[in-house]
C-alpha cells in the first residue's frame, strides 16, 4: 500500500538533480545535490527527510516489513537488462546468478531476454524450476560438484564452461550416450584486472581458469575435441570484479583470438563463440568511477572485428555476463539504530543487522554511504562510523561517515547499491537471522524472499 501524507511537498526525480560532481572525499556530507546520484533510478524526495523508490516511501517499507531489510526497484533491474540489450546487440547477454538470484528475479531476466550464468545446482535448479529456458543458461565454477554436472546434463542447461582438466573425463563419461554438451574453456589470459586483489580471477596465481602462458588451455582443448560426447564451442574469461575501465577487456580479446587463431591452425576448428565474462563496475559512492557500458560495447565490437580481420578468422558470437552492473545499484538495505556510543574521539552508531547480512566492507573493504530517512535533521553533520550487532570488531558496515549529529536509537539508515552480494553473501553468524527481499514498483511492495526465522534454524537443527 502507497503511504499518503497530508500536505506532500512535490517529489523530486532524481533525473531533474545536477549531475554527480567528481567528488571523492570519504566522509564528504550528505547535502549536496548530487547525494542520490547512486541511488536507483525512481528514487524520489519526500517531506520530512524521508525517500521512496519505486513509488514507496522508505519508511513505510520498514514499518511494514521490519528492518534489516533488503529493497530491490523492479524498474531499475528491467531497465538495466534493457541497456545492456541494447548496448550489445547480437551478444547473448548472461545475467552472473551469483550477484543476486531468487524466483522473481530470474522471471525478471527472462522476461527482458537475457540468459544466466549460474555456478552450482541450487542456482540451476532454482532457475529452471521457476521456468527459465535451460539452454539459455550456462554453468560455470572452478569446482563443479558430481552433483553440479548431473544436473545441469538432466536439466539439458545450454553450456558448461570447463574449468580445469580433471573435469574434462568427468563430464564426458557423464553425458548421456548418443548426446552432446556444449562446452566452453575457461581460460587464464594473464590480465590483471579488479577492485581488489580477492576479485581477480585473470592472472596465474588464483584458482580459476586454464593458463595460456604454460600450454594448460591448448591441452584442455585437445582433450576436448577428441571426446565425441563434448562439443567445444568457445573460450570464456572472467578478469575479475569491479572493473572500471575497457582495457582490460580489449587486451582479453586480442589474447583469446590468438588462441582462437592457434586452435584453427593446430585442430582446423573455428570456434563460434567468445565469453568475456562480467566484472563491470559501479559507483558505491557519488564521484567513483563506473564502467561506461555502451562504450564498452562499442570498443569490444571493435577489436574482436580487428583481431578476427587479422588472425583470418570469422567474428565469433559474443557473451557477456553482468551480475553486480544489473542488480547492485537497484538494491538498498534498511536498518534500525540501535544505539549510538561515543568513545574517545569516535561516534559508533550500531544497527540491526551487520556482517551477516554483507560481509563485504570486511570482505574486501567497500565503502558504503548510509543515509539517515524518515525524518529531516538540522544537527550539523558529524563523522560517525556505522557498525553492526555482531561479535567482531571488523563488523563495520560504514566508516568514518558524515551523519547528522543528533542521530539517535529509532532512527532508519538506508544504503543504497546493496542488491549484489549482499543476500548472496549472507550468513546465519550469531544466528541473527537473513533479511527478507521486498520488491517495489509502480507504488507497490511485495515480498519476494521472506525473513529468516528463529523457526528455520530450529527446524535445520535435528543433533537431539
Amino acid at each position: 500500500m502507497k503511504t499518503t501524507r497530508p500536505h506532500e511537498e512535490p517529489a523530486t526525480p532524481v533525473a531533474d538533480l545536477p549531475p554527480a560532481r567528481n567528488h571523492t572525499t570519504p566522509d564528504a556530507p550528505l547535502d549536496a545535490a548530487d547525494d542520490l546520484a547512486v541511488w536507483p533510478h525512481t528514487t524520489r524526495r519526500l517531506p520530512h527527510g524521508d525517500l521512496s523508490v519505486g513509488g514507496v516511501a522508505l519508511t513505510e517499507i520498514a514499518d511494514r516489513f521490519g528492518t534489516p531489510a533488503y529493497l530491490l526497484d523492479e524498474d531499475d533491474v528491467r531497465d538495466r537488462c534493457r541497456t545492456y540489450l541494447h548496448a550489445f546487440p547480437d551478444t547473448d547477454v548472461l545475467y552472473a546468478a551469483k550477484a543476486f538470484l531468487c524466483r522473481a528475479m530470474a522471471h525478471w531476466v527472462a522476461q527482458e531476454g537475457l540468459g544466466l550464468d549460474v555456478c552450482s545446482a541450487g542456482e540451476l535448479e532454482l532457475a529452471v524450476t521457476t521456468g527459465f529456458p535451460a539452454d539459455r543458461i550456462l554453468l560455470h565454477g572452478n569446482a563443479k560438484s558430481p552433483q553440479d554436472l548431473h544436473t545441469a546434463l538432466r536439466l539439458g542447461v545450454g553450456r558448461i564452461v570447463i574449468d580445469s582438466a580433471s573435469e574434462i573425463a568427468r563430464l564426458a563419461a557423464a553425458v548421456p550416450r548418443g548426446s552432446r554438451q556444449r562446452v566452453l574453456v575457461r581460460v587464464v589470459p594473464g590480465i590483471a584486472a579488479g577492485g581488489h586483489s580477492k576479485i581477480r580471477t585473470g592472472t596465474e596465481d588464483q584458482k580459476f581458469g586454464l593458463s595460456i602462458t604454460d600450454g594448460s588451455a591448448q591441452h584442455a582443448v585437445a582433450r576436448i575435441l577428441d571426446q565425441p560426447g563434448l562439443e567445444l564451442v568457445g573460450l570464456h574469461c572472467h578478469l575479475g570484479s569491479q572493473i572500471t575501465t575497457e582495457k582490460p577487456y580489449l587486451c582479453a580479446v586480442r589474447r583469446l583470438v590468438g588462441l582462437m587463431a592457434r586452435i584453427k591452425d593446430h585442430h582446423g576448428v573455428t570456434l563460434p563463440e567468445l565469453d568475456l565474462g562480467g566484472g563491470h563496475g559501479i559507483a558505491y559512492r557519488p564521484g567513483e568511477d563506473a564502467l561506461d557500458i555502451t562504450t564498452l560495447a562499442r570498443k569490444v565490437r571493435a577489436e574482436l572485428t580487428e583481431s578476427c580481420a587479422a588472425a583470418g578468422l570469422p567474428v565469433p558470437r559474443l557473451l557477456v555476463e553482468p551480475g553486480r552492473a544489473i542488480a547492485g545499484p537497484a538494491g538498498l538495505a534498511l536498518y534500525r539504530v540501535l544505539s549510538v556510543k561515543r568513545t574517545g574521539d569516535r561516534t559508533f552508531v550500531a544497527v540491526d543487522g551487520g556482517m551477516s547480512d554483507n560481509p563485504r566492507p570486511a570482505l574486501y573493504g567497500v565503502r558504503y554511504l548510509p543515509r539517515l530517512i524518515g525524518r529531516r535533521s538540522t544537527a550539523a553533520p558529524t563523522t560517525m562510523t556505522v557498525v553492526g550487532r555482531h561479535c567482531e570488531a571488523g563488523d563495520v558496515l560504514a566508516a568514518d561517515i558524515h551523519l547528522p549529529g543528533d542521530t539517535r536509537p529509532g532512527d532508519l539508515l538506508a544504503v543504497p547499491v546493496a542488491g549484489a552480494y549482499h543476500l548472496s553473501m549472507a550468513s546465519g553468524y550469531n544466528l541473527v537471522g537473513r533479511p527478507p527481499v521486498i520488491a517495489v514498483q509502480n507504488g507497490h511492495a511485495r515480498l519476494l524472499v521472506r525473513r529468516e526465522s528463529l523457526e528455520d534454524f530450529r527446524s535445520r537443527d535435528v543433533g537431539l
